[in-house]
C-alpha cells in the first residue's frame, strides 16, 4: 500500500472508530455502574455522575451566562430535561432488565425520529418490525418475561433519547463550541439532584465519589466528545447506521461484565430493531437525495 493510500484510508476509518468508541464507552460505563447502583441506588449514582460531568465541561467551556438569549436558554433547558429523564430512566432500567434489552428498547427513540421523516408504507412497517422485535425481546427469555417496570423505564429512556437527538441539533445551531452542551448538562444535573434525594435519601458515601467521577468519564463525557469528533468525519446517515450496533454492543458487554444471557428469541428481537433502524436511516437518506 502506498503512503498516499494509507493517508486517504485513515480519515475514512477515523469516524467509524470514534463512533464505535463512543458506543463501547456508553455500554461499558453502564455495565460497570450496575454494582454501584445496586448497592446505593441508580438515582444517587446518576446524579453524582451528571454533576461531575457538568462541572468539568463548565470549567472547560465557561459559558457566558449573561449574554445568552431567550432562545438559547429555552433550548438548553429543554435538552437538559431530556438528558435528565433519559439518564435516570436508562440506568434504573439497567437494574431491572439485561443491558442488551435496555439498549434495544431505548433505541426505539432514535428509530422513531428517523421513521418520522419517512412517507408511505415504511413509516408504519418499520416501527411495526421494531415493535415485534421488542415483543420477542420481552417474552423470549429462558427465565421468563422481562420485568414490566424495567421495560417501561427503558421506554422512558427511548422517549428521552429521541428528544435528545432533536434538541441536540437545535442546541448545536444556537451555541458555539461546547457552551450549549455544558449548560445542558448543568441543567440535567440540577434536575436530577432533587430526584436522587427523594428516591435515594441515603445518597452515595463520600468514599465512593471518586468511583462515580470515574464513571462520569465513561458516561457521559467521553461519548459526547467522541461523537462530536466522529460527526466531523462522517455524514449523519452513516453515523446513524453505525450507531444501530449499540444494542448488540450492550448485549455483548452485558454478557462479558455482568454475565447476562439472552435467548435466541431475544437476539432475533434485537436484530429486528437494528434492521428497522438501518432501513429507516437508509430510506430517509435516499428520500433526501431524491428531494
Amino acid at each position: 500500500m502506498t503512503p498516499h493510500a494509507t493517508e486517504s484510508a485513515s480519515p475514512r476509518l477515523a469516524g467509524p472508530a470514534l463512533a464505535t468508541g463512543s458506543m463501547i464507552s456508553v455500554q461499558l460505563g453502564s455495565a460497570l455502574s450496575e454494582p454501584l447502583m445496586t448497592a446505593h441506588g441508580s438515582a444517587a449514582v446518576t446524579a453524582l455522575r451528571l454533576v461531575c460531568a457538568a462541572l468539568v465541561l463548565l470549567l472547560l467551556a465557561r459559558p457566558r451566562l449573561f449574554r445568552l438569549t431567550g432562545a438559547q436558554w429555552r433550548a438548553a433547558l429543554a435538552l437538559g430535561a431530556a438528558m435528565a429523564g433519559m439518564t435516570l430512566c436508562y440506568f434504573e432500567a439497567v437494574l431491572r432488565i439485561p443491558l442488551g434489552a435496555t439498549a434495544t428498547i431505548g433505541f426505539l427513540g432514535p428509530l422513531a425520529v428517523a421513521a418520522a421523516a419517512l412517507r408511505g408504507w415504511p413509516r408504519f412497517a418499520l416501527p411495526a418490525l421494531a415493535g415485534a422485535g421488542v415483543l420477542a425481546m420481552s417474552a423470549g427469555s429462558a427465565h421468563g418475561a422481562l420485568d414490566p417496570a424495567g421495560m417501561l423505564l427503558a421506554g422512558g429512556a427511548a422517549l428521552g433519547w429521541g428528544a435528545y437527538i432533536v434538541l441536540t441539533r437545535r442546541v448545536g445551531q444556537l451555541f458555539s463550541q461546547q457552551e450549549g452542551l455544558a449548560l445542558s448538562l448543568a441543567v440535567a444535573a440540577a434536575l436530577t439532584l432533587p430526584v436522587a434525594r427523594a428516591v435515594d435519601p441515603a445518597g452515595l458515601p463520600a468514599a465512593l465519589w471518586p468511583a462515580a467521577a470515574g464513571l462520569a468519564l465513561l458516561v457521559p463525557l467521553l461519548p459526547y466528545s467522541l461523537e462530536m469528533m466522529a460527526l466531523r468525519r462522517m455524514d449523519m446517515g452513516a453515523f446513524s447506521v453505525l450507531m444501530s450496533l449499540e444494542p448488540a454492543i450492550g448485549a455483548a458487554l452485558g454478557f462479558v461484565v455482568l454475565h447476562e444471557r439472552l435467548s435466541a428469541a431475544q437476539w432475533l428481537g434485537m436484530l429486528a430493531v437494528m434492521a428497522a433502524s438501518v432501513a429507516a436511516v437508509r430510506l430517509t437518506a435516499r428520500r433526501g437525495a431524491v428531494a
